[in-house]
């Protein structure tokens, strides 16, 4: 099983066992869980961010495309690359080609249009709704600013040239 898959899983169980929690009524119980989850998450920042600090830009190239790595080193506010990039590393992830119209960084709000050459994206149902939670999951790991997306409709062709030519001289008639 993949590490993405497993970090899902952790999450989700994470996720449960508050909900458990909360579920008895014991607000104190709740509140403490709450906190260790918070705690442990800045214990574990900051030995991400030491380790970011020892090997520099360079050598985190080679994993900055992992969505779990991407993930982690964004929810710390330690991923290298600003929010456009991720956004277009998170585009690129995604099989239908999608193109950037807008990221408005005060909302979070995520404005695309379907590329070249693809029906769409998120615009329907079946596949494409499977499209488009597989866009929103892809650009939660890459770039958690991003609040929402929305659609715009694919852009218009451009207008076929018309090519107007001078007409032949037409041959001498001769009478």
């Amino acid at each position: 099983m993949s590490a993405v898959l497993d970090a899902a899983r952790a999450g989700r169980r994470v996720e449960e066992v508050l909900d458990r929690i909360a579920a008895t009524g014991d607000r104190a119980a709740c509140a403490a869980a709450e906190e260790l989850v918070r705690v442990l998450m800045d214990f574990y920042g900051a030995g991400l961010a030491r380790i970011v600090e020892g090997l520099g830009h360079g050598p985190l190239d080679a994993v900055l495309d992992d969505e779990l790595v991407a993930s982690l080193l964004s929810l710390h506010g330690l991923h290298p690359e600003d929010a456009r990039t991720r956004i277009a590393r998170a585009l690129d992830a995604v099989d239908d080609p999608l193109e950037l119209v807008a990221f408005d960084e005060d909302t979070g709000v995520l404005r695309l249009r379907p590329g070249p050459a693809t029906g769409g994206c998120g615009c329907g149902s079946g596949g494409q709704d499977d499209a488009r939670r597989t866009l929103e999951d892809t650009l939660a790991c890459f770039a958690p600013e991003v609040t929402s997306v929305e659609m715009e409709p694919a852009a218009a062709p451009p207008p076929a040239l018309l090519q107007i030519g001078t007409r032949p001289p037409s041959p001498a008639r001769v009478s």
